[in-house]
C-alpha cells in the first residue's frame, strides 16, 4: 500500500478525516439542584448584605414601632399575643415579600434573567437561593422584635425558640409569593406596588387582633401564607402551649410554602424563555 501525501490529491477529494462527518462535543454532566442552589445562596448573600441591612433596620424599627403603638389600646391577653407574633412575622413580610417582589421585577426588566438562564442551574436554585438569601436577613430584625415586644407586654420568653420553625416556613411561603409577584408583574413599578400591597395585607392582617376584625376580613386574613406562622407564634405564650395545634400551623405554612416555590419557580421559567 502506498502513501499518497495530501497535497497531491485532486481538488475535491478529501482525506477520511475529513470526509467523516463532526462529532458532538461531549456536553458536561448537569448541575445537581443542591449544590447550584448553595452557589445562589451565597452570591446573592454577599451582593444584597450591604444594600439590606439598612432596610432590615427599616423593617425592625417599623416592627417595634408599631408594637409601641399597638401597647397604648392592647393590654394583654389573646390581643397582646397576636400582637408580638404579627408584628415580628411582619420583619419577614417586609424582606421576603416586599424586597423579593421587587428585586425579581427588576431583574426581569433589566434583562438579568438572561444571565441566570446561561448558566447551567437549575432555575429552582437560583429562586430558592434568592428567597433563601433574603429570608435570612430577617433572623435577627425577628428575633429582636419578639423579644422587645415579649418585654412590652410582659409575655414569657420560654418559648421563643420556636421561631427556629417559624422563620423559615413563613420566610419560605412570602418569598415564594413575593418571587411570583415580580415575576409574573409585566413592569417593575406594578411588582414594587403588589410586594408593598402584600406586606400592607401583612400588616393590618397579621398584627390586628382577629377578635376585632369582621367575617369577610377573617376569611381574607386566613388566605395570608403568613397567618399560619403568627398563628403558631402567638399559640406558644400561653402557660401550657397545645403543640398539636402548633404543629398543625406550621405544617400548613410549610405546604404553602411548597406551593408558592412552585409557582415561583414556574414563573420563572415563564419568564426567562419571553
Amino acid at each position: 500500500m502506498s502513501v499518497v501525501p495530501a497535497g497531491a490529491l485532486p481538488a475535491g477529494v478529501l482525506t477520511a478525516e475529513e470526509a467523516a462527518p463532526p462529532r458532538p462535543a461531549a456536553l458536561g454532566p448537569r448541575a445537581r439542584l443542591w449544590p447550584s442552589l448553595a452557589a445562589v445562596y451565597r452570591a446573592q448573600l454577599s451582593r444584597a448584605r450591604v444594600a439590606r441591612i439598612p432596610l432590615l433596620f427599616v423593617a425592625t424599627f417599623q416592627s417595634v414601632g408599631i408594637m409601641i403603638l399597638m401597647r397604648g389600646v392592647v393590654d394583654g391577653g389573646g390581643e397582646a399575643r397576636a400582637v408580638v407574633a404579627g408584628s415580628s412575622v411582619l420583619v419577614v413580610a417586609f424582606v421576603a415579600l416586599n424586597l423579593l417582589a421587587q428585586y425579581f421585577g427588576q431583574l426581569r426588566a433589566s434583562g438579568g434573567l438572561d444571565h441566570y438562564a446561561t448558566l447551567p442551574v437549575p432555575p429552582a436554585a437560583v429562586v430558592l437561593g434568592a428567597a433563601g438569601a433574603y429570608a435570612s436577613f430577617t433572623v435577627p430584625g425577628t428575633v429582636v422584635t419578639a423579644v422587645v415586644g415579649c418585654a412590652l407586654f410582659g409575655l414569657p420568653l420560654a418559648h421563643l425558640w420556636v421561631l427556629v420553625a417559624v422563620i423559615p416556613l413563613a420566610g419560605a411561603a412570602l418569598a415564594g409569593l413575593g418571587a411570583a409577584l415580580g415575576l409574573l408583574a409585566p413592569r417593575p413599578e406594578l411588582a414594587t406596588l403588589l410586594g408593598q400591597l402584600g406586606m400592607s395585607a401583612a400588616l393590618l392582617l397579621g398584627v390586628l387582633p382577629p377578635e376585632r376584625m369582621p367575617e369577610a376580613v377573617r376569611l381574607a386574613r386566613d388566605l395570608l401564607p403568613s397567618t399560619y406562622g403568627v398563628e403558631a407564634f402567638a399559640r406558644t405564650f400561653v402557660p401550657h402551649p397545645d403543640w398539636a395545634h402548633v404543629l398543625g400551623d406550621l405544617a400548613v405554612c410549610g405546604v404553602v410554602g411548597v406551593i408558592s416555590l412552585a409557582v415561583a419557580t414556574w414563573a420563572y421559567r415563564r419568564a426567562a424563555v419571553r
